[in-house]
C-alpha cells in the first residue's frame, strides 16, 4: 500500500495542519513574606526549611516584636468569641422545633425500619436452622 507525501508530511510536522505545541510558562517567582502587605491572608504553614534548625515553622504576617502575654491572649481570644457569636444568624424558635420534630419522625421511622428488618433475618436463620437440623 502506497502512502501519499501528504501523509508524511503530516506526520513529520511540516504539513499545513501541523500544530506547534505551546512553550510552557515558566513557575510564577517566590514571594517574600516581606513583601506581602499584612491585609493579605495568612499562609497555612511556612515552606519546609524555613523554621528554626531546618522544621517547618508557621508565619503571621504584620506581627513584628515580642509575644503578647498569657492574660493579654486569653483576653483577646473572649473577645474573639463574643465578637464571632455576635455575626452568628441563631434560628428561630419556630424553626428550632420544626427541625426538631423532623429528626425525631426520622429516628421513629428508621428505628421501626431496623426492627422489621432484624425480625425478618432472625425468623429466615430460625428457618434455615430447622430445615438443615441445627
Amino acid at each position: 500500500m502506497a502512502r501519499r507525501r501528504e501523509d508524511d508530511e503530516i506526520e513529520e510536522g511540516r504539513g499545513d495542519d501541523a500544530q506547534v505545541p505551546p512553550e510552557p510558562e515558566p513557575p510564577p517567582g517566590r514571594v517574600s513574606s516581606a513583601e506581602v502587605s499584612a491585609d493579605a491572608p495568612a499562609p497555612r504553614a511556612a515552606r519546609f526549611g524555613e523554621g528554626p534548625e531546618g522544621r517547618a515553622a508557621r508565619r503571621e504576617r504584620g506581627v513584628k516584636g515580642e509575644r503578647a502575654g498569657f492574660f493579654e491572649r486569653v483576653g483577646q481570644f473572649w473577645h474573639d468569641i463574643r465578637a464571632e457569636l455576635r455575626r452568628v444568624t441563631w434560628p428561630t424558635l419556630k424553626q428550632v422545633q420544626s427541625t426538631t420534630i423532623i429528626t425525631i419522625i426520622a429516628c421513629a421511622f428508621f428505628a421501626v425500619y431496623l426492627y422489621i428488618i432484624d425480625f425478618g433475618f432472625t425468623k429466615l436463620i430460625g428457618g434455615l436452622t430447622k430445615l438443615l437440623g441445627g
